[in-house]
This record gives C-alpha cells, structure tokens and sequence, in this order.
C-alpha cells in the first residue's frame, strides 16, 4: 500500500536520509576498487572453471565443478547487483527518498542482500554433503549424482534463499535503509516479526556452516583412512584430496566471514540490545570479502606446483607400503593402477 504522503515510508523510519555523515573520496575509491576485484576475480575463475570442466571426464569431479561454478557465479552477481548501487551512491551521493519514496528499489537492495548472503553458505552446505556422499558412498553415488542432478541442488539452493529473501515482501520482518546510506538490509530488532526475520537469517546461515563443518570433517577422516590405509592402492585419490582441500577452504573463509555477523545479529535480537550501526556496516564488510576469497581459492588450488605438493605428500605417506607414484597415482608393488567404475586395471580416465 502506498504511503500517505505526510507519513515516513516504512524503510526510512530508522534511518532517513540525509545522515550526518562525511562522505570521503575514499569511501567511493574504496567501494570501487573492492567491487572491481571481486567481479575482475570471480570472472576469472569462471573462465578457468569453464575451461577445466569441458577437459574434465571423471563425474565425480565435473559434478564439484558445477557446484562451485554455482558458487562463483553467485559471488559474481553478488557483487555486480550490490556493488553497482552502493558505487553509484557514492559517486552520485543520491537522496534514497527522492529516489525511491516507496521503498521498492531499497527492498530490492535488501532482498538481494539476505539472497547473496544466504547462497554462499548453503552452497557450501550442498558441496560439503556432496563430497560426502561421493567419498563415504561412491558406489552409491555413481548411480544417483549426475551433472543434472548437480544443478538441480544449485537452483533448489537459489529457490531457498530467494524464498527467505521474499519473506519481508510479505510480512515478516522489514528491509530498512542502513548507515551510512549505501545500502539496505534486514531490521535488526527485537521487534517479533523483524527478530523472526533475523532469526531465520542468522540460524539458516550458521546451520549451514554446522553441516558444512560436521560433513566435511567425516569427509577428512574416511580420506585420511582410505589413503593411508590397506585400501590406498584400491582407488585414486588425487582428485579428491585436491577437491577437499577446496572445499575446506571454502568453508574456513566462510566460517571467518559470516560468523560475526549472524552472531551479531542473533545475540542482538535474543538480547534486546541497541543496535551499533556501525558494528553492522563492519561485520557486513567482513562478510562480503567471502565473494573475493572464493574464487581464489579455486585459482590458487588449479596451479600445478600445489598439485605436485599434494601428490608428493601422498607419496611420502605411503612410502612403506608403495614404491611407485606416477602422475598422482599410488601402486602396490607388483599391481596395476585401477580406477573407480572401470573394470580394468589399466584404464586412468584422467
């Protein structure tokens, strides 16, 4: 319903427009140059994921490569939808009232946020229960994961935070503009409708980051054991030992990122606290540098030099029970190298 004229729109009864504020140039250089990484980085990576999953032919490894595709893609629009308003702001210094007097474009902002906040974190989650299923149930998996099933995760994940991003549109909680004018975002209060917001927010995202750390901790254990055990020369491991140190990564940068502001924002609205805008725009700050560490992570893991270091671990894990370590693979002596879904010795699909 639109506002009487007299009345405070709803996003702007918190915080209205003009703050009092000094807005510096480095504010602007700052927003421009953090946005310009992330999408330079992110483009990169998808270019590199791109090339590497059209030469890719184990399904194991194809599958991960959508689900981080997923999550690059992600990160990039993240940054070119939000990165885009809050340069523009900065450049223009525009007035959000008489730019957009009935909150539409600030809900769009704020949607896009809790949306983009959200898919890191349970693409995180749908990765981690991945490389469980395909490490602890490879057998299992080899019937059931496909790359089509892969991508129908990845669209149930953006179905899911765009579902809790829609929920302010429709009563639950409010998008409200925050300091210092850049941006919108969740109500934090300890109102009941903004504080079930904000629980939903802070829950789902520290969920997923529990299943994602309980997954891939199993997802360590059963490798370790497969690797350094009497079943090492059973199955090629260099694909997946590479793939979990990604998705480790992933998950510690994400734990580092995030943590503090869905901790902030539980402990806010559970408490009944104040509200330091400032502590928000700094633990928000914290939790978008994830969309710049992620695409680097898979950057830094494709160089040749680290999957030479993680072979050569491998082999020196095994030197007492395996002699021969050729192209990532470990042999028994006297054996041929078997691979995964093949019923031949001799058949490296890689």
């Amino acid at each position: 319903m639109v506002p009487p004229s007299n009345s405070t729109p709803l996003c702007f009864s918190i915080n209205s427009p003009p703050f009092k504020h000094n807005h510096t140039i480095a504010s602007a250089y700052f927003s421009v140059v953090f946005s310009g990484l992330g999408l330079s980085s992110n483009l990169f990576a998808l270019v590199v994921l791109a090339k590497t999953f059209h030469h890719t032919k184990s399904r194991s490894r194809s599958s991960f490569l959508l689900f981080l595709g997923g999550l690059v893609f992600t990160d990039f629009m993240g940054l070119l939808v939000t990165g885009s308003i809050v340069v523009s702001f900065h450049i223009t210094q525009f007035n959000w009232r008489q730019l957009d007097p009935h909150c539409h474009f600030c809900n769009f902002m704020g949607m896009s946020m809790v949306f983009y906040g959200l898919c890191p974190l349970l693409l995180g989650a749908a990765m981690a229960m991945e490389r469980f299923i395909g490490i602890n149930r490879p057998f299992s998996r080899s019937t059931t994961m496909s790359n089509s099933r892969a991508c129908s995760m990845v669209a149930m994940v953006w179905v899911t935070a765009g579902c809790i991003s829609l929920l302010p549109l429709m009563g639950l909680g409010n998008y409200h503009l925050q300091v210092p004018g850049s941006w919108c975002f969740l109500n934090i209060s300890s109102k009941p409708l903004d504080m079930t917001f904000s629980l939903i927010f802070s829950l789902v995202g520290l969920l997923s980051l529990a299943v994602s750390f309980l997954l891939n901790t199993v997802s360590v254990i059963t490798l370790l054991r497969v690797c350094c055990g009497q079943d090492s020369s059973q199955r090629r491991r260099d694909y997946e030992v590479e793939m979990m140190v990604q998705l480790i990564l992933i998950m510690a940068i994400a734990s580092i990122c995030w943590c503090p502001l869905l901790m902030y924002i539980l402990k806010t609205v559970v408490s009944s606290v104040a509200v330091d805008p400032y502590s928000v725009l700094f633990h928000l700050r914290l939790a978008t540098c994830n969309q710049i560490c992620d695409p680097w992570i898979y950057i830094l893991c494709q160089e040749s030099r680290l999957r030479c270091l993680l072979r050569r671990q491998c082999c020196r894990a095994t030197s007492s029970k395996f002699v021969t370590c050729f192209s990532g693979s470990v042999l028994r002596q006297g054996t041929r190298s078997w691979t995964p879904g093949s019923t031949s010795s001799s058949d490296v699909p890689y």
